[in-house]
């Protein structure tokens, strides 16, 4: 019987990776190796460095230049600590802008939770292969255009010569369309400069971001659950209640995180489609760029992010960050 001897090389060292080599991509490579944290910090730093200087950073600045005010002499900045610019806020023209716009974002908010909640309870419990496919496009592809393009799109559609005036008058119905338009809370002779063409464009543009945490929301809740419900004697309704729209709560809130910040802060919409009464985002707009009162401006910008603050205080204890 012939013995086979198994050979071991000489220096194993020598077909293994040493530290050192392969040059500095090699050196490097054994460094994060030996060292994971150091990569880490390398890939965080630059994110962090976005985060804590360009956004935090502006916001401290915006922050303080909230507390300065202007010298209404000379109209420069006086850069003294003082409330007297908030104490600005209070005035029936600034609280008047801060009223309206949270009424807006409310209303906007409201709407697009019913108008949503259907669409999303469809595409959840019933809609199944292509049907879903063409569910999410439907609700994308509204994204996918230019925003300007969509805003100028319905400027043209509630003009007095657009197609939903032209509507109203082949239904016969313009003097339920001038009725609208003469109450005082639409604000304007035309839905194209009114509260309510503001309204409905808001509505409009901020639905998707309402319709997809809700679906995903309703599509976590367990089917088993509905049936339990009706199982012991429940109605549809009840178990609407008591079962599904808790349960779909928390997307609700994600949805209207977006709905309602987005409509607080937004310059453009009523800008184009809007009336001469400002929203927050066109006084900020006009005390910056206009009146040159950047601590009015800055002080009218920080009434949003303490809203939101609140806000969201609220939404994470509805469990909202889970739906996102």
């Amino acid at each position: 019987m012939t013995a086979i001897a198994l050979t071991k090389p000489a220096d194993l060292r020598e077909t293994s990776i040493l530290p050192g080599r392969g040059g500095f991509f090699g050196q490097l490579s054994d460094a994060f190796w030996r060292h994971p944290k150091l990569l880490l910090l390398l890939m965080l730093t630059p994110p962090l460095l976005w985060l804590g200087i360009i956004y935090i950073g502006s916001l401290i600045a915006l922050l303080l230049q909230s507390f300065f005010s202007i010298d209404d002499f000379s109209g420069l900045v006086n850069y003294e600590f003082t409330l007297a610019t908030y104490a600005q806020l209070l005035s029936p023209t600034n609280f008047d802008i801060i009223i309206r716009t949270i009424i807006m974002a409310a209303l906007v908010t409201l709407t697009s939770a019913v108008v949503a909640f259907p669409i999303a309870y469809y595409a959840a419990r019933y809609a199944q292969g292509k049907w879903k496919a063409l569910f999410y496009l439907g609700v994308m592809l509204p994204l996918w255009s230019s925003y300007l393009v969509k805003i100028y799109a319905w400027k043209l559609i509630l003009a007095k010569e657009g197609i939903l005036t032209w509507i109203f008058e082949k239904l016969h119905l313009s003097w339920l369309l001038d009725g609208i338009l003469n109450l005082p809370i639409i604000g304007g002779n035309s839905l194209s400069v009114s509260y309510l063409g503001t309204f409905l464009v808001f509505v409009y543009v901020w639905l998707p971001y309402m319709i997809l945490p809700t679906q995903a929301a309703l599509e976590r809740v367990p089917g088993n659950l509905i049936e339990a419900s009706s199982d012991l004697g429940a109605t549809p309704g009840q178990t609407f209640r008591n079962v599904v729209f808790p349960l779909a709560l928390p997307g609700i809130v994600a949805g209207s995180i977006f709905t309602f910040s987005l409509t607080l802060g937004d310059y453009i919409i009523p800008q184009i489609i809007g009336s001469s009464r400002l929203f927050i985002g066109q006084a900020v707009y006009a005390q910056q760029g206009t009146a040159g009162n950047v601590p009015l401006a800055a002080a009218f910008s920080v009434v949003p992010i303490a809203i939101m603050a609140v806000y969201l205080w609220l939404a994470k204890k509805q469990g909202a960050f889970d739906a996102l």
